[in-house]
Parts: C-alpha cells; structure tokens; sequence
C-alpha cells in the first residue's frame, strides 16, 4: 500500500523494491527480502527499507520489567529488534512477540552470516565470558571427557545448521517455562483491572452526556487501563494459554527431532523440558534444573 521509506546509504530501483517486499519473509511487523530488511514505523508494518549491503549490524534488545527478571511479576518483557546502518544511524523497532525477533534474526543468521548479531557491547560480555569459561577447563582431556566434547559440539553445529526450528523451540521452551512459574492470581488481578476500566469508560460517557466535567477522566482512565493491560501478555488469549503452549512445546520438539541431522547424534534422546516444567508433564526428559 505504502512505499518503504530508505534508511541507509543504498537506494533500490522502485521496481526491485517493490518486488522484494512482495516476496520479502515476514517476521511480526518487520520483513527480510532477498535484497532489503523491512522495518516498522509505530503504526505501519514494513514502512521502511535498509538493502541488506547497507545494514551493519542487527541484534535484539530487550526492556525487561522488574517481573520479567524475578519471574514474580505480572508483566514481562518489551522486545525490540535494533539494526545500525552505514550512515551511522540506528532504527529500533518494537515487536509484540519476542519469538518474531528471534526468527528473524535465525533467517538474518542463514542468509547474510557476515552482518553481526549483537551489540558491541554484548559481544564484549560474551568474549569475557567465553575467556572465563576456557580458564575452568584443562587443556588435556581425557578420552572419554573428549568424546563428550565431540558430542555437544555435533550437537551445536546441527542447531546451527536448522536456526528456525531451533529457536522456535527456545521460544515454545520459554513460554512454557514462563506460564508454568506464573502465578494466576496476576491474571485475575489484570482482568479485573480491565473490567473496572470497561465500568470507568460506560460512566465516563454516560457523566459527559449529563454535561459532568469529571467524566473525561473516567474515560480516559478507563481507555488506559484497557490498552495498556490487553498488550501486557497477562490475560489468557488463543495462543497464550496452558494448553496452546503445551501444544507449541510438543510441535517444536517433533520439528527439531524430524530435521535430517537430528537422529545421527551420539545419545539423541528426549529434549528436556525447560526449567520450571512439571515433572509429570507430558514428553518431559532429563533431571532438575540446575541452581542459578
């Protein structure tokens, strides 16, 4: 409908561009094309375009509420997804699901494996770690410690070679662990909210009719509380429910087991359920989660 906006250095002929989005993957709001990564205004999806030549780095960062990190809270986390370009300039664009970034950046990671994926700074945190990490090891190992190592390395460079399926399945085990630690009561404290604020708005219109200058602050509040706790990820929906998560976490598990590579793993066995997960829970494998 609308013409992509560049950003960026690298201007694409109008025909090619509009051909690209047409075919472009579309991941949430945003888009990856064969020549151009489709990017969000706050209203309209894929309302710019950066060509991918332009594009220097792309990563997700994440606006985590004091309840996302404690797992205590009634709202989570606010995902977006960052890419700096060769002008110097940087675009963040908001997603509502965190699985949509994530899949995004699985496709940026498969078609263009040169452009970084994370923050300056996230790669410095991941390299000191990795430094601190290689300290706690020994140099030699034994046969057996080596054959261990051969394993998990096969392991990872299958989740690499299959990053869509792979995330999802980080995504589904995520969610899973998410709404097996939630306590329901936040969603009957959110829901009540919402219909106090459905009540606050049917007063606050029937007080302007009267000619009551207290009602436009009814309203208001009403409105807020209405949207602000629709877009929270607190109340149950379709997909955010104990069952349509289960069911996710199923399918994820059956699409990384079908992969081709999957079953040539030394020891492939089960996947293991996230932490949190019930004991009992249908296809659960492995032990307790391990302290943090």
């Amino acid at each position: 409908m609308f013409t992509p906006v560049k950003l960026g250095n690298t201007t694409l002929p109008p025909e090619v561009l509009k051909a690209d989005k047409k075919s472009c993957k579309r991941y949430g709001p945003c888009g990856v094309g064969e020549q151009a990564l489709y990017l969000n205004s706050f209203f309209i999806d894929r309302r710019y375009y950066v060509a991918l030549e332009s594009v220097r780095r792309v990563f997700k960062r994440v606006a985590m509420s004091k309840g996302g990190f404690t797992g205590k809270g009634a709202f989570g986390s606010i995902p977006y997804l960052v890419v700096e370009l060769d002008d110097g300039s940087q675009k963040q664009c908001n997603f509502k699901h965190e699985e949509d970034v994530d899949l995004l950046l699985a496709h940026m990671a498969r078609v263009c494996p040169d452009i970084p994926r994370h923050s300056v700074e996230a790669e410095r945190r991941l390299r000191e770690k990795a430094e601190r990490e290689a300290k706690r090891y020994l140099k030699q190992l034994t046969p057996q410690a080596q054959a261990a190592r051969e394993t998990l390395e096969q392991a990872q460079q299958l989740l690499e070679e299959y990053p869509e399926q792979t995330a999802k399945l980080s995504t589904a085990a995520k969610a899973k662990r998410v709404n097996d630690r939630s306590n329901p009561a936040y969603r009957w404290v959110a829901l009540a909210i919402i219909v106090a604020g459905i009540a606050a708005v049917v007063y606050g219109i029937m007080a302007l009719i009267r000619g009551e200058n207290v009602g436009v602050y009814f309203a208001l509040f009403g409105l807020a509380a209405i949207f602000f706790f629709s877009g929270a990820h607190v109340l149950p929906t379709a997909k955010n429910n104990k069952k349509a998560i289960a069911q996710e976490w199923e399918r994820s598990i059956s699409d990384v087991a079908g992969c081709p590579a999957a079953g040539g793993l030394p020891g492939a066995g089960p996947v293991r359920p996230p932490c949190g997960a019930a004991a009992d829970d249908p296809g659960a494998a492995g032990g307790p989660c391990p302290e943090r």
